[in-house]
């Protein structure tokens, strides 16, 4: 069988058993910052184990997307050294939420083995928790699988946590015997199951949620028990293909031919293929990372997809492959996966776009880095240091981009070993950057600090269709001096999508609260408000949104739509919403491009978009299956999560979106549309601040006032203001350089008097005085022609600028040589005595400070200096 048919034959055995297939998750989880990738297929289900989200399917079965590479679930050392380890891999999946429980999970599992997939039964070993002797007994009752093969862990193998606290329970592995000396059993202490020995390979791991660990660290049954299964599906694939490596899977082969044929050297299995391994692993993680929205940077996860390039362009050279490669395997990975990832067909360019760019960058400084340290290499073999020392492994990453892992990669092959102490201790707060939260918590209070006052359903939203209503507050919260409100039905939009939060009021005859914020936690809508009169009671209240402030949100957030199609238009498919902000005041609008956009393009994008509001199109707002919305080729973007059921937002056929905000009933609402900047946010990533409406008018008030206050002043007309105003600056510029020209001519005729005072100091020519110059570029000009007049020796100039104090320090070739006298060393010590500081090269060095009181003193104390550094 195929990896694809094995993948869905998985799938499809669990839906034949009433299970709801859901689409993986993004491997980037936008809305989760406790993690910074999604690392097991139970992520997307976090709120419904948390109880903050409500189940809609008691049953569910998907293939998550997963990385892991930093924090407790990092694999990135083991990979390519092993034939299992990966950054990205696929977790098959089947959960019950409060439905089924041990007795199904362990009677399917055992039937998709034995029965579907026909794994020898004697091959197989299940593993239990050592106290749950239910499912001890539940393996030996519902499957023919070897008593003997039943075999009890401790916490460590077998007793699964989301996080400190938080729901938990024991867990069932099943795991298959490759082969080997027949008399090794797989409950053998040194070499059975869940020792190293990779022979007995963990297949699937079914997790059995039903305690909750509190605050105190005890065990409380949970009311509803759950299932949680995880099976990787590149081990699975392997075992049915019958491979002994992963990557003899159809899942890697074409990967590695392709990386045979670029780089002509045949892949071998054995341990000459590491980087081959390497580099075929890393490809797909940064196929599907960047695909989910992710970028290459110097913080967070972008960091981690820098590392991971990096880490696969260095042993790229190790195949003689010096130049960007990488990019080229993408449509091969894309090949393999886009038939059960769709939305990789779609990304093929901009992701090759992503990838190149970060390999040309890294080309760029790799050469001299690589210098520096084969230099470290040779000075540690021939004073036989056998340690890299954390200073030099910090320049190499902090100057040239070596993650530190690159480093002792490289350090090994020498055999030589990095101070990875000495190196973090160097990084201070930079460090932290492929750091990953692993603890699950909840962004709400625990049930017992809400007060409840109409117990029951709540956080019905109705903001679509009303901006006042009658309803009940449910439930309150009091935290920081505020109180936290749930409502039975609520016309407030929570902030979400990038649109901001609806505010307003909630009161009745007894009381009012005024609503600062409105944010989700898991499917409550929750109202962050402040009393402003009165006490919350059980009695009807009215909740009214801050309507005008709605309108104006709206129309920024509808702009948004019209501008990323505008953009699409203009600069290309590739652009792709990499995040926004849609409040009251202005629009804010993050997009996926490589260079600055020219001012002809913003200007057409503004024109696209005014064109079309003056179209005044209808809104076209439809609810949809998710499936159906592609088909008809509505834009999903990054970040979001979409269910089953999405809603589109339509303006004719010029913009076409998923959305679950809030928009205008017709782009003529809009009124008018203005860009006010477009800018550089990171690596690839270009962002819009636009107005519209009211605030685009007031802002162009404005700028014709200035405009017209400027025509007034330079007596021209709009068209030639730019043109005048050029003349004025190079006029301006040409009478600079005269006066800085003047100045220097008649600091150069008092140079040929000061050298009268030069110092003939142990046979050094040393000269230190005050000078009179407009700043602090004439002064090193000054001490450049200083040092020519002087041929050999070493001079000072000191000047005051503006009541602070400067010095420039010039030393001669011959001096620095013979007497090691550098002018870098010298200015730092006339800066201190400023009350600043300075540096500069042996050659020159300029110093400043606060204390212009102190400055003739220090310039005449030059000689003394001088005097005492030469004996």
């Amino acid at each position: 069988m195929t990896s694809q048919e094995i993948r869905n034959q998985f799938i499809q055995f669990f839906k034949d058993k009433n299970h709801k297939f859901v689409r993986s998750a993004g491997v980037v989880p936008f809305e989760d910052p406790t993690l910074l990738f999604t690392n097991a297929g139970m992520n997307q289900f976090k709120g419904i184990f948390l109880e903050t989200e409500a189940v809609d399917h008691p049953r569910a079965v998907n293939s998550q997307k997963c990385i892991r590479v930093s924090g407790k679930h990092n694999d990135l050392e083991e990979v390519g050294r092993d034939t299992y380890h990966h950054t990205f891999f696929e977790m098959l999946g089947n959960w019950s939420f409060g439905d089924y429980y041990k007795e199904d999970a362990i009677k399917w599992a055992w039937e998709l083995f034995t029965e579907v997939w026909k794994i020898p039964k004697n091959k197989l070993y299940a593993t239990v928790y050592k106290d749950d002797d239910e499912a001890f007994e539940l393996w030996g009752k519902l499957t023919d699988i070897p008593k003997d093969q039943i075999l009890r862990f401790g916490d460590k193998d077998n007793f699964w946590e989301m996080g400190e606290t938080g729901p938990c329970g024991p867990c069932s592995e099943i795991h298959v015997d490759i082969g080997g000396d027949p008399s090794i059993h797989g409950s053998h202490p040194e070499l059975g199951v869940n020792t190293d020995n990779p022979r007995f390979m963990e297949l699937w791991n079914l997790v059995f949620i039903q305690y909750f660990r509190g605050d105190d660290g005890e065990l409380s049954e949970l009311p509803s028990k759950h299932v949680d299964t995880g099976a990787g599906l590149e081990r699975i694939v392997a075992f049915l293909q019958d491979k002994t490596s992963n990557y003899d899977t159809d899942l890697f082969t074409p990967i590695l031919d392709e990386i045979s044929a670029l780089s002509n050297t045949k892949y071998d299995p054995g341990e000459a293929g590491m980087a081959h391994r390497v580099i075929a692993d890393h490809v797909r993680m940064l196929t599907f990372s960047i695909s989910d929205g992710a970028l290459p940077s110097n913080d967070g996860r972008g960091y981690v997809l820098r590392r991971i390039l990096r880490r696969a362009a260095r042993y790229g050279r190790n195949l003689g492959l010096p130049n960007a490669f990488i990019y080229k395997l993408v449509p091969v990975v894309v090949q393999i996966m886009g038939g059960a990832y769709p939305e990789l067909h779609e990304r093929v360019a901009y992701i090759q776009k992503v990838i190149k760019s970060e390999e040309d960058s890294f080309s760029q400084t790799l050469g001299r880095g690589l210098q520096i340290f084969e230099q470290l290499v040779k000075e540690h073999k021939s004073t036989s240091k056998t340690e890299i020392q954390g200073p030099d492994v910090f320049k190499l990453y902090d100057t040239y981009g070596f993650p530190v892992d690159l480093t002792s990669l490289m350090a090994e092959e020498e055999g030589l070993t990095v101070d990875i102490e000495g190196f973090e201790s160097r990084m201070a707060d930079q460090r932290a950057k492929a750091r990953e939260a692993t603890q699950f918590k909840s962004k709400v209070s625990k049930n017992s600090e809400w007060h409840f006052l109409n117990p029951g359903q709540h956080s019905e939203f109705h903001g679509f269709t009303h901006t006042r209503m009658d309803t009940h507050i449910t439930q309150y919260m009091e935290a920081d001096k505020k109180v936290l409100v749930l409502l039975s039905q609520t016309p407030f939009y929570a902030e979400s999508g990038g649109q901001v939060g609806d505010t307003g009021r909630i009161f009745n005859a007894d009381m009012e609260l005024n609503v600062l914020d409105t944010r989700k936690d898991g499917d409550s809508i929750l109202h962050e408000c402040q009393l402003t009169s009165g006490k919350l009671s059980d009695q009807p209240v009215i909740a009214e949104i801050d309507a005008k402030r709605r309108e104006r949100i709206v129309r920024n957030h509808s702009a948004t739509h019209l501008l990323n199609a505008a953009l699409r238009n203009i600069l290309g498919d590739h652009v792709k919403q990499a995040g926004s902000l849609v409040d009251e005041s202005h629009l804010r609008f993050d997009f996926n491009h490589f260079e600055k956009m020219t001012p002809e393009e913003i200007t057409r994008a503004e024109q696209m978009v005014n064109a079309e509001v003056r179209k005044n199109i209808s809104a076209n707002i439809r609810g949809m299956s998710f499936d159906e919305a592609r088909t008809e080729g509505a834009l999903a973007f990054f970040g979001e999560k979409y269910g089953d059921e999405v809603r589109t937002v339509k303006f004719g056929d010029y913009s076409h979106e998923l959305c679950g905000g809030a928009h205008v009933l017709a782009t003529g609402d809009i009124g008018f549309f203005r860009i006010e900047s477009e800018s550089a946010i990171a690596s690839g990533v270009r962002r819009i601040e636009a107005v519209t409406g009211n605030v685009a008018e007031e802002n162009a008030r404005k700028e014709r006032t200035a405009l017209s206050h400027l025509r007034h002043l330079l007596t021209s007309d709009i068209e030639d203001i730019a043109a005048k105003t050029q003349n004025l600056l190079d006029e301006k510029k040409a009478l600079e350089k005269q006066v800085k020209l003047l100045s220097f001519d008649q600091a150069s005729s008092v140079l040929n008097q000061i050298l009268e005072n030069a110092q003939i100091i142990n046979g050094v020519k040393v000269l230190s005085e005050v000078v009179e110059v407009p700043d602090t570029e004439a002064l090193k000009d000054l001490g450049s022609e200083l040092l020519k007049q002087m041929k050999s020796g070493l001079g000072v100039l000191g000047t005051a600028i503006e009541g602070s104090p400067y010095v420039v320090c010039v030393v001669s070739d011959d001096v620095i040589a013979q007497h090691k006298l550098k002018a870098g060393d010298i200015v730092r010590e006339l800066g201190k005595q400023l009350g600043g500081g300075g540096g500069g090269k042996p050659q020159m060095a300029t110093a400043g400070g606060k204390d212009a009181g102190a400055l003739g003193d220090v310039v005449s104390g030059v000689y003394a200096m001088i005097g005492e550094r030469l004996g």
